[in-house]
């Protein structure tokens, strides 16, 4: 039995370690502090080493595994939530490289040649995921090259870096809108905490009025208040959450469908195919079948 490990401190996160750095690397475990519904002005180019589980970003609810790698921009809210045993502790989950508008605004009056990255950061407004492999296998290793670099060294490994990410056409937008203006901190103390319990008890029959008495709101104004903070519904947000943990499901060709569509937080077959029908445009089984032949195809290659 998995679990996902509460969260509770949100908000604008502040990152004041620049000094004087152009681009910062980090890296983090889980569980970590650093692992909450939350934005901050830098751009975040955001590689999984290990486990899987749950990502958010903006109004996108996806799935991650190791190797899985994203790109957000300013003030768009991300989070990773992993899937892991009670207990369990990943000592190396992320490797993180951040940057700023700021790099690019002063170095596109210098350098030309930076415009043509211009592209690349529009997009990551809406966030992004990579999805080719080579392009995440060297991605990785000038991340490396990047953690172990200082000075001007690191800053070119950067640019090469920014340069691969550029020039692939592998990969998928994940926000249908552009990140709105920056909530107050304790709206998003609200919405991590909803969030969080929407996390911990979707797989179970949950409703509104039961979140909404969790984060201590009368439930009218925590389904304004919900939709406006995570750009859905509250039974889009929840549904969209369950058609995710089915199709992680759905890898596994030896589970029955119905057993899936029940653990997956749906209380009966034909809401499950329609809600999956309406989101992935094909049926639980096609999606199956799809999956299989891109797998057989990933290994013949």
């Amino acid at each position: 039995m998995t679990r996902a490990t509460r969260v509770t401190d949100p908000s604008y996160e502040l990152m004041d370690d620049h000094e004087g750095l152009s681009v910062i690397y980090r890296q983090h475990g889980f569980p970590c502090p650093l692992v909450r519904w939350h934005f901050h002005k830098e751009y975040e180019l955001h590689l999984i080493v290990a486990s899987s589980g749950k990502v958010f970003v903006g109004d996108y609810i996806g799935n991650f595994y190791p190797d899985s790698l994203f790109l957000t921009g300013p003030n768009l809210p991300h989070n990773w939530i992993s899937q892991v045993e009670p207990g369990e502790v990943v000592d190396t989950r992320d490797m993180l490289v951040n940057f700023t508008d700021q790099l690019f605004e002063s170095g596109n009056q210098v350098f030309t040649e930076l415009k043509s990255l211009a592209p690349l950061l529009e997009r990551a407004q809406y966030g992004i995921e990579f999805r080719d492999p080579q392009t995440i296998v060297d991605a990785r290793e000038l991340m490396e090259k990047i953690a172990q670099a200082n000075g001007i060294t690191r800053l070119g490994y950067f640019f090469i870096l920014m340069e691969l990410l550029a020039a692939s056409d592998d990969y998928q937008l994940l926000c249908a809108d552009r990140p709105k203006q920056q909530a107050e901190e304790h709206h998003l103390d609200r919405t991590n905490r909803a969030v969080d319990y929407i996390f911990a008890h979707y797989a179970r029959e949950l409703t509104l009025e039961e979140v909404s008495e969790h984060v201590g709101m009368k439930p009218t104004y925590f389904s304004r208040f919900f939709k406006q903070a995570t750009g859905r519904s509250f039974v889009e947000f929840v549904n969209r959450l369950r058609v995710s943990k089915s199709c992680e499901l759905l890898t596994d060709a030896s589970l029955p469908v119905t057993d899936i569509c029940f653990e997956s937080g749906f209380s009966n077959i034909s809401n499950f195919n329609r809600r999956f029908q309406q989101l992935k445009g094909m049926t639980p089984s096609d999606y199956r079948r799809l999956v299989g032949q891109r797998q057989t195809e990933k290994n013949l290659y």
